[in-house]
């Protein structure tokens, strides 16, 4: 039985919550100078990030119904992998790179294998998925879905059922996060909540507004979180501390991403006004609004290790670089 420790960031009124964020419709990468365009499928990208710890490739997904693995820095097509019914609305890959999970509007939870690119299992149960990650051994599907849950799916297992079932949310569960031994989950209704697995304990985190996105820092001592206030927060991660907010960019409608720099220097996140945006993660300082495009910016990834951005707006994905880096072979 889970032990809840309810705190509430600061005073923000009534506990009521707004319509909850639609599911990403387009998103992009958008780089520094090398583009890499899904081609004639048209695939609108609901997700882009780094597949695997040192951030050779991405993995993006959409509305073409697929999942793509791509070299970024080359803008080459790895692998195509198909098998949803609907749009994807999420995807995430094994720590040792050997596999896929993905999750979308056709409410399954798909296991892929990397090198074939064939299915091996489907998990069902869902009203819809919009979140999915792996725990860190790889053996267990954490998703999240619009119907308030948490499920667990054992991969090596051949039974249907989920091992668990998470379901203290009071709305959709917007966005999931797994480290060693904790899950970090925020939802529409405006909670963070993170399960210690150690302890067996639930630390809940108000913040008044429908999240659409929470992450650890890198050294893992915060929580970042961003909302439909248009209002990104730094929490403690043990005390539920607010630490820091974050203010400029556009979130009031849709599922945008955030997250951390390579060193924990800087925060990051999406815009629904065509622009990446980067504050000084101490002083709270708009450092940089970085022009994407003309539509939503909806996702967003970080090299775990270097200063390179993967951003994601409709049909197209591109990769940030420092003006002074040169790829390999000598091209920009």
């Amino acid at each position: 039985m889970l032990l809840e420790n309810r705190r509430c960031v600061r005073p923000l009124g009534s506990d009521q919550v707004n319509t909850g964020p639609r599911a990403p419709r387009c998103l992009m990468l958008d780089p520094e100078r090398r583009r890499a365009d899904p081609g004639r499928e048209e695939q609108e990208v609901g997700r882009a990030g780094p597949r695997e710890v040192d951030g050779n490739y991405c993995l993006t997904c959409g509305s073409d119904k697929t999942l793509k693995l791509w070299n970024p820095l080359r803008g080459t097509l790895l692998r195509t992998y198909s098998g949803h019914g609907y749009e994807v609305l999420d995807a995430a890959g094994s720590f040792d790179n050997s596999s896929l999970c993905s999750g979308g509007g056709d409410k399954a939870v798909v296991l892929w294998d990397v090198a074939s690119g064939q299915v091996i299992r489907k998990f069902r149960g869902h009203a819809g998925v919009s979140t999915v990650q792996f725990n860190e051994e790889a053996t267990v599907i954490l998703s999240g879905s619009i119907d308030s849950s948490i499920r667990c799916w054992d991969c090596r297992s051949r039974k249907p059922e989920p091992v668990q079932k998470l379901d203290e949310a009071r709305d959709g569960v917007s966005s999931l996060k797994v480290s060693d031994h904790e899950i970090l989950a925020g939802s529409v209704d405006g909670r963070v909540r993170r399960y210690d697995l150690r302890v067996g304990q639930l630390f809940s985190d108000y913040v008044g507004s429908p999240i659409t996105c929470i992450c650890f820092s890198r050294d893992g001592q915060c929580t970042l979180v961003s909302s439909l206030d248009s209002t990104l927060r730094l929490l403690d991660k043990d005390t539920g501390e607010l630490l820091g907010e974050y203010t400029g960019h556009k979130n009031q409608e849709y599922k945008l991403d955030c997250c951390l720099s390579e060193r924990d220097t800087h925060v990051v996140s999406c815009s629904e006004d065509g622009k990446v945006f980067f504050w000084d993660l101490v002083e709270g300082s708009q450092a940089l609004a970085l022009p994407v495009g003309p539509g939503v910016v909806q996702s967003l990834a970080f090299h775990p290790t270097e200063p390179c951005l993967l951003t994601a707006m409709g049909g197209s994905i591109h990769c940030w670089r420092e003006e002074s880096y040169e790829a390999e072979g000598g091209t920009g």
